[in-house]
């Protein structure tokens, strides 16, 4: 017989490839933000997380996701969420790297700006594993409202060791935390909370509550403790919550169901219901809100990182396969066309990356007054930019690779599991009109004018749009009276601060055709739209993942 099925013209797969080596806009970005940190660690992971064998472990833990069992075989009640191997192994390798709680307790002199990059490069690999590290971030520095749970729990929450068993934290070389905020009626809106917390004593750890209600997103629920929100008799108060009590027992903690989620499959999010549980209070009662806000703020951040990473991967491999796969006679990274797509895409992930590392150096420099503000500012227009950028990215990267990106199997199925993925950060902690009302807020601490022309001066007289943001942006604070044209400054600050980023960090090239397509209106209403004179050439070049 003739043979009818010879394979040919099918890229191979990105494997086997250095993320961070071959990531300039993220060397770049790093240089630029803490040029005296120490990138050998990066360098190590980068090589990790491209191997073949890690990206194995990420497509298992998808395809074989958590399992509750809420009882053992006897009828005893045990709630515990079993996870297949390949998700222990990617916790493992993310604790590993310190990208949970070592920046509290590391030596860098950079450490939130390392812990980002870390976590971006991490992203691209498995982001939904990254939701116990993400809050063990959050929660380490709210746990000192509690010296006592501090001085026993915070050295572990630092530690590069992974301990999945579910036994007292004392007998453990290593713990994550999670958080337990929402509840069914009122999602963001934590003040209609209904769950009660009634004073039951105190010990070492303080005072001491049993809290009786549920929780509507209770995500990693098999993390070793959690800080949840609950109504004492002065307040929304916050309190810290184990799985494990001190005497070994379980606490009272009943996990009804997990969500079934359109992404995020390996990571276990779930719905609980607390029976007189023990918790610890965390701060002063009736200041639950406060404790939140400055937890929201860390989380908030690693959704901007997160989806800069994803883009950063989608982008990769859409490059990938266009450098290998022809059409028409030539490859499709020649094709006039599809070199607009891929530099248009090239732009707005190097410009994600930018701002979400210029958003993590703020925070290792919370001393400084500008930083300070900067924080306040950035916080909710990264995660709102970047986040709404996301998805539409996403499904443009996945365009290129044709019907083979739509596909759930192999190396290119990944763009399918990045497309689910995407919505997520955008959605939780805050989504968009939570992310406009905070940096309204924002705006009303200190002199946010001052500030914000503080960060864009550097690259005044660079390029007439930015030079036309830049001097509007003042007026329109000040008189910013309507919450309904709040998404628009959020859009605008972004879009201007990641401008004068990229006028700083990048090539002509690259920080050229951002201004004239996003701030100078030599654009249309997609991507692949970039003006015909745009350097295509040093855009893709830069961006290519090998």
């Amino acid at each position: 017989m003739e043979t009818t099925h010879e394979v040919f013209n099918q890229p191979t797969p990105l494997v086997d490839y250095n993320l961070f080596d071959t990531n300039r806009p993220l060397r770049d970005a790093l240089k630029f933000n803490a040029p005296a940190l120490q990138t050998t660690q990066l360098h190590e992971l980068g090589a990790t997380l491209g191997t073949a064998g890690m990206q194995a472990h990420a497509r298992l833990a998808n395809i074989h996701t958590p399992e509750l069992h809420t009882h053992d075989r006897f009828g005893r009640r045990i709630d515990e969420v079993e996870f297949h191997p390949s998700y222990h192994a990617l916790m493992t390798a993310a604790v590993g790297a310190g990208l949970h709680g070592t920046p509290w307790t590391g030596t860098s002199a950079s450490p939130h700006v390392l812990r980002a990059a870390g976590f971006m490069l991490f992203t691209e690999l498995e982001p939904s594993i990254l939701c116990p590290i993400s809050m063990t971030y959050a929660v380490t520095p709210a746990l000192r409202g509690n010296a006592g749970v501090y001085a026993d729990w915070g050295p572990k929450l630092g530690s590069l060791w992974y301990d999945p068993a579910l036994k007292l934290f004392s007998d453990k070389p290593g713990v994550t935390m999670g958080m337990g905020m929402t509840e069914k009626q009122g999602g963001s809106d934590v003040r209609a909370n209904t769950t009660k917390a009634v004073r039951d004593g105190s010990d070492a750890w303080g005072e001491r509550y049993a809290i009786t209600g549920h929780k509507w997103f209770f995500s990693a629920p098999m993390c070793d403790a959690f800080l949840v929100l609950a109504q004492a008799p002065a307040g929304l108060s916050c309190f810290f919550l184990p799985r494990v009590l001190p005497d070994g027992s379980r606490n009272a903690i009943q996990i009804q169901r997990l969500k079934d989620k359109l992404g995020n499959k390996a990571n276990a999010s779930s719905e609980v219901e607390f029976q007189g549980a023990s918790a610890w209070l965390v701060g002063e009662e009736g200041r639950g809100i406060p404790q939140i806000l400055e937890m929201g703020t860390m989380t908030r951040l690693d959704c901007a990182l997160g989806t800069s990473g994803l883009m950063r991967q989608s982008l990769g491999i859409a490059l990938n396969h266009a450098t290998q796969r022809k059409a028409f006679g030539k490859p499709l990274i020649e094709q006039p066309l599809m070199k607009n797509v891929l530099a248009d895409l090239a732009l707005e992930s190097e410009a994600a990356t930018a701002l979400a590392v210029r958003l993590a150096r703020a925070f290792d420099n919370q001393a400084d007054e500008h930083e300070r503000l900067m924080a306040r500012l950035l916080t909710p227009v990264a995660k709102f930019w970047i986040c709404k950028r996301g998805s539409a990215f996403a499904q443009e990267a996945m365009e290129c690779l044709g019907g083979n990106g739509y596909v759930e199997e192999g190396g290119e199925g990944v763009m399918a599991r990045i497309y689910r993925e995407m919505p997520l950060n955008s959605i939780w902690e805050g989504a968009g009109n939570i992310m406009a009302l905070d940096l309204l807020r924002g705006l009303r601490k200190g002199d946010a004018v001052a500030a914000l022309t503080k960060e864009l001066a550097p690259a005044r007289g660079e390029h007439a749009a930015l030079d036309r943001l830049t001097d509007a942006l003042p007026a329109r604070i000040e008189a910013m009276a309507s919450e309904a044209e709040a998404r628009r400054l959020a859009q605008d600050v972004a879009l201007a601060v990641q401008a004068a980023l990229l006028v700083q960090t990048a090539p002509s090239a690259v920080a050229g055709a951002f201004c004239a397509s996003r701030l100078g209106g030599d654009w249309g209403n997609a991507f692949g739209t970039l003006a015909a004179g745009t350097d295509f050439d040093s855009i893709i070049q830069r961006a290519q993942p090998r």
